[in-house]
């Protein structure tokens, strides 16, 4: 009984830092983290807080309310997309969407590394779509592996508005923990675990280190 007990309740932590931890919140999560904790942070609250939650609306609501038109429509089995199979659509249209989001922050003047993230996050998507073709790869860590690379390259670049180590150390340590948490609930192996988040943070980085 005390083993279920335990069993369960790594079970439940794995499904709570999968939802919270969602593909599809991560550039929210970066553009927050672009926004209370780079230079942009001298930008008026209100200015910060549309920018949000306008990207927040394009790369999480708009892609929510695609998969749930497919999910209807019987073309995807549920939001998750857990079958390789049925995910090739749904990440083309997250991609343009990340792509929309990156026009959007241009069409504002945004500092071009900012543009740069949300370019990076719609190459990372699109390449996904194309390795799900042969090879189920994280979503999740390639999406955390993203934030990751944000972080680094703030950082590195001299962009904070604070020392960010020990930001960045959790963030990495986060994504330990979801990694695990993908690893439990059997949704991928180590190697697809490994592969998103080094596809997430290359794209990232490198997009943002030689174009921003």
């Amino acid at each position: 009984m005390k083993r279920y007990t335990v069993n369960k309740l790594i079970a439940d932590a794995a499904n709570l830092l999968s939802t919270v931890l969602s593909p599809l919140m991560m550039p929210t999560y970066g553009v927050f983290l672009v926004m209370w904790a780079s230079v942009l942070c001298l930008l008026p609250y209100g200015t910060r807080v549309s920018v949000l939650l306008v990207c927040m609306g394009i790369t999480c609501i708009l892609p929510l309310i695609f998969l749930s038109v497919l999910r209807h429509f019987k073309l995807v089995k549920d939001l998750h997309v857990e079958i390789r199979e049925q995910r090739f659509i749904p990440y083309l249209f997250t991609a343009l969407c990340y792509a929309v989001a990156a026009y959007y922050l241009y069409y504002c003047h945004s500092p071009q590394w900012f543009t740069m993230f949300m370019v990076g996050s719609a190459l990372t998507v699109l390449l996904m779509a194309l390795i799900n073709l042969k090879w189920k790869i994280s979503a999740h860590m390639a999406g955390i592996g993203g934030v990751i690379a944000l972080i680094y390259q703030i950082h590195v670049q001299g962009l904070s508005a604070f020392d960010l180590f020990w930001l960045l150390c959790f963030i990495i340590i986060l994504a330990g923990l979801l990694g695990s948490a993908r690893l439990v609930r059997k949704r991928h192996d180590m190697w697809q675990v490994l592969a998103g988040v080094i596809v997430g943070f290359l794209c990232v980085s490198l997009t943002m280190k030689y174009f921003g």
